[in-house]
């Protein structure tokens, strides 16, 4: 999903932090993007990338 984003978005600074617990989260300048708890699911390919267009990035 990195690459993904890297790939929508060339000039991201993607960090991956570990998570515990099935935690699944992304964040965009502390805005909460997608939830895999609130989901139920792992995003879908092109979803986030989708998302962050969406929010305005």
């Amino acid at each position: 999903m990195e690459d993904e984003i890297k790939i929508a978005y060339n000039n991201a600074d993607v960090i991956a932090l570990p998570g515990h617990g099935g935690i699944f989260n992304v964040e965009v300048d502390g805005k909460l993007i997608f939830s895999k708890d609130e989901a139920g699911r792992f995003p879908n390919v092109g979803e986030i990338a989708a998302l962050l267009k969406a929010a305005g990035y």
